[in-house]
């Protein structure tokens, strides 16, 4: 593969804006819900006991996800030291080979689209957010793309070695999040192989030496895992496989069979307008060009099928989260870089222009306001922003409107890319810089660990009294508990579980939790120590009961023997 000085030039490009999207200020908020700390100590602890088969959290077996994702945190853990920005490299490490795959598949199906279609992936909003999380999705997603794309080279006529990638590729995907990866791959090329009407496709992908080269990557760690730990199979392929998709609502995420198409388009913005306008125009052609003639181009087909399989699929799913169909956003935005090729220098029409402008400054203002929205809901105070704050985003969203609009009405298509990379640049900026600190203090439990080490030196046993699942603006007891074990490297108790320490000990609970609090550690005493209003937090100490002899004070208890330890 001969490169040339452009596209040397191309590629530092890519590098530099993955770097910044993916990697910039990657801990400017702490680890976040429930997924992301958990995922981050289990990696932590397969690294501390060097026990690369059984993932662990609090020294039992954790089985509900395979282990690609702990190995890579593992892996960064031991270069740069277990820490949140460490436990996120994975998802930016990922992200970044799924770019440059893309870069390098558009460049020889597509020359000339190749830096569009890289770009446009990068700055999705979908893609930014989960390439900067602790979490086992963009694993998933990236090594579902590469596979897909490099089956595509092989089939377009390139050499075996193109679908032995396909295979590794559906392996690794297998390791990052099970069986999904593989089955979703040979749904997509079973439907397309109907669409080309040539059912060879199927058999012909179907290589022997492929399929073991699949086993031999992903078989050898679900062998040893099920060795270990004989629960293994129940747990993981029935419970957290078979029972999300299709039995049950157990993890309430229970959503409209429709709620994927809004997702879809939020997760490709700010390209949305542009992929709609590519989706209609593919779909309106996809029963024009009859296969086998000399004008025949199988890719938008294949891209369509695959957005339109991924989206169908897990509407049926009985579990729905939005990073399910990550893995779809590629093909979006590969779509969107076909579509601009394809239209070469017309000019756009102006309402379309006006729509895509109008995303751009939404999705900018949407970064500058979130922070101070989401922190005010978690404080459960009204969504009041001050107001220099609202002239601020109300003058950028005019800017950015108008200078979106202008420049491609004006100079064409050809500076959408420019003109909407350079808001969405900033806004992310921003929203790091500026909002990184709020967020932290609205939606992570970093803050409250710093808080519970000054008052205890952060070696007190430790309990969170959260009842309930998730109450609305409200961190939900698995995020509290999580959280603080990440941060604070110690296994947390909780109430709701009747998990009373018998030791003195600090709990976390709600504001006006006291009450309860006292009811269950009673006849113990309940001294009030402090609190994090950010999230409506309260921390309380327990202690023995007083003597009978002695009278309870009127005041809240003595807080426990300050140990400072910064």
């Amino acid at each position: 593969m001969h490169l040339r000085r452009k596209d040397w030039l191309d590629l530092l490009t890519i590098a530099g804006f993955c770097a910044f999207f993916f990697c910039y200020s990657l801990g400017a908020f702490g680890l976040t819900g429930a997924d992301e700390p958990r995922y981050a100590q289990i990696a932590r602890e397969m690294l501390q006991r060097q026990d690369f088969i059984t993932p662990h959290l609090y020294g039992r077996p954790w089985l509900e996800k395979p282990v690609l994702y702990y190995w890579l945190a593992a892996f960064f853990y031991q270069i740069l030291g277990v820490s949140d920005s460490a436990a996120r490299l994975p998802s930016a490490f990922v992200s970044t080979l799924m770019v440059f795959a893309i870069y390098f598949h558009a460049r020889r199906f597509r020359p000339g689209a190749e830096l569009n279609a890289a770009l446009m992936t990068l700055s999705c909003a979908g893609v930014i957010g989960f390439s900067r999380s602790a979490s086992t999705d963009m694993p998933l997603a990236a090594f579902f793309v590469i596979g897909m794309l490099a089956w595509y080279t092989w089939f377009a006529g390139a050499q075996r070695l193109w679908l032995s990638v396909f295979y590794v590729a559906m392996a690794l995907g297998t390791l990052a999040k099970g069986p999904v990866a593989p089955a979703l791959a040979g749904l997509i090329i079973i439907v397309f192989a109907i669409r080309e009407r040539d059912l060879k496709i199927v058999w012909r992908t179907l290589w022997v030496p492929g399929i073991l080269l699949f086993l031999a990557v992903a078989l050898p760690w679900f062998i040893a895992v099920q060795v270990r730990a004989p629960q293994f199979f129940r747990e993981f392929f029935l419970e957290h496989n078979l029972e999300r998709f299709a039995v049950t609502n157990l993890y309430h995420r229970r959503q409209p069979f429709w709620y994927y198409i809004p997702v879809l388009l939020l997760a490709v913005a700010p390209w949305s307008v542009y992929f709609v306008a590519g989706l209609v125009e593919h779909l309106r052609h996809f029963r024009d060009r009859a296969p086998g003639t000399a004008a025949h181009d199988p890719l938008p087909r294949f891209l369509v099928l695959w957005i339109v399989i991924f989206v169908a699929f897990f509407s049926i799913s009985r579990s729905k989260l939005p990073g399910y169909i990550l893995p779809a956003i590629p093909p979006c935005t590969i779509l969107v870089a076909d579509w601009l090729q394809r239209r070469g220098d017309k000019p756009d029409r102006l309402w379309r222009t006006a729509l895509h402008a109008a995303v751009v400054a939404l999705l900018t203002v949407a970064a500058i306001l979130a922070p101070f929205l989401i922190a005010a809901r978690r404080a459960g105070q009204p969504p009041v922003l001050p107001p220099q704050l609202k002239v601020f985003a109300a003058v950028i969203a005019i800017l950015v409107l108008a200078g979106v609009f202008l420049t491609i009405a004006r100079r064409g298509l050809e500076m959408l890319r420019f003109v909407t990379l350079a808001p969405i640049f900033l806004a992310v900026a921003w929203l790091l810089r500026a909002g990184g600190p709020v967020l932290d203090a609205a939606i992570s439990a970093r803050p409250v660990a710093r808080q519970i080490v000054d008052i205890t030196g952060g070696e007190a046993p430790l309990a969170v009294y959260a009842p309930g699942h998730h109450v609305t603006g409200e961190s939900s007891n698995r995020e509290i508990q999580y959280g603080l074990a990440f941060y604070l490297d110690l296994p947390i108790a909780r109430y709701d579980r009747e998990e009373v320490p018998a030791a003195d000990h600090l709990v976390v609970g709600r504001q006006g939790a006291e009450h309860d609090i006292a009811g269950a550690v009673a006849p113990r005493r309940v001294s009030r120590i402090g609190e994090f209003t950010p999230q409506r937090l309260e921390l309380f100490w327990i202690s023995p009961p007083p003597p009978p002899h002695v009278e309870e004070p009127t005041q809240s208890g003595p807080a426990p023997e300050h140990h400072h330890h910064h």
